[in-house]
């Protein structure tokens, strides 16, 4: 399979579906592992690169879970290509802007990937829609399980899993959820939540993870001490503390905005639709901030005949890499905003 293949329809854990997903677009997990044996990925030479990339792909494709998997060459792959498998959360940015033997190995609905040869020699990731940290949790454990049976990975009796990164030693394991916080930001209460994050051990981060600007309203929720506490005590914890408490600081600011600005707050959703349902020219970065109000007036129901799946599709097939992917070529600035108000006008007036 092509990546430009993916880039028709929406990844399955960004349907808009699952539990809060007003506010909890997704989960994911990741664990960062390495191969035994070998230098790790910054000191390892083109050849050996070669070789932990064979070992890894033949025995991840070869892993029984109950889909079709697929292996994509990131060497081999154009720009436009990684790109869009970025935009989809599938590889890093780090890892399509990387050089030498590297791919990914994709689950057919992408709810599960697998990076090779990126910081580490592997980090596999699995997705849900809404919060579903405990189901990400079961079935990322099982199959790290799995892949241990055919590799040896590295690991100490005292440190744990060892990793490139002194930051991912011990369990490797990277929780986090992406979130819409619409309300926090417009009652000027965003700010709060960046600084308990930082009292927490806690990582903010924007829509494409590390290094990355918060646009739309949305933000990447993630803990940042893997050494010390267990696995499940870490899933536990976002589970049962850490994102209820966000998911009611949102909803009590999404309250006050309907009970205290009521005509601020309909003014703000209507114009944004009504700029959408018009615009001929429109920027990614200006459509994800208009669909976030949007999306919001939606859950809020001071809109009726748009569906959330459709913002959530348009979302994600109004990215730069996913219009030039549709046409099947690069595309300059201009005609990628033309071609991306066209499709939000015509999803947003069939509704």
């Amino acid at each position: 399979m092509r990546p430009t293949e993916l880039s028709d329809h929406v990844s399955q854990w960004f349907d808009g579906s699952g539990p809060g997903a007003d506010i909890v677009i997704s989960s994911r997990i990741r664990l960062a592992r390495n191969v035994a044996g070998y230098e790790f990925c910054p000191c390892l030479t083109t050849a050996r690169k070669s070789e932990v990339l064979q070992r890894l792909r033949e025995t991840l494709l070869a892993l029984d879970l109950g889909q079709e998997l697929f292996f994509i060459d990131l060497n081999a792959a154009s720009t436009l290509e990684q790109n869009l498998l970025v935009e989809r959360h599938l590889i890093s940015r780090q890892h399509a802007r990387a050089a030498g033997p590297r791919g990914a190995v994709i689950a057919h609905d992408e709810s599960f990937t697998a990076m090779i040869n990126e910081e580490d020699h592997l980090r596999i990731q699995v997705f849900q829609t809404g919060l579903q940290l405990a189901a990400c949790w079961e079935r990322i454990n099982r199959i790290d399980d799995l892949i241990e049976q055919h590799v040896e990975y590295a690991f100490d009796p005292e440190y744990g899993y060892l990793t490139a990164c002194p930051t991912n030693v011990g369990t490797g394991i990277r929780v986090s959820v992406m979130l819409h916080l619409p309300g926090l930001k417009m009652t000027g209460q965003i700010e709060k939540l960046f600084n308990t994050a930082r009292d927490t051990d806690l990582a903010v981060r924007g829509l494409f993870g590390e290094g990355t600007e918060a646009v739309g309203d949305f933000f990447q929720l993630s803990n940042q001490v893997t050494l010390g506490p267990a696995e499940d005590q870490i899933v536990s914890n976002f589970t049962d503390m850490v994102v209820p408490k966000i998911v009611e600081y949102e909803t009590l600011a999404r309250e006050k905005l309907l009970k205290t600005q009521p005509d601020k707050l309909d003014d703000k959703i209507q114009r944004a639709l009504a700029l959408l349902r018009s615009a001929r020219l429109i920027s990614s970065q200006e459509a994800l901030f208009l669909l976030s109000h949007v999306r919001m007036g939606v859950h809020l129901r001071r809109i009726e005949g748009v569906s959330v799946a459709t913002l959530n599709e348009l979302f994600m097939l109004t990215q730069p890499a996913h219009l030039q992917a549709r046409q099947g070529k690069p595309l300059d600035p201009d005609h990628r905003d033309a071609l991306r108000a066209q499709m939000i006008r015509s999803r947003l007036c069939q509704n």
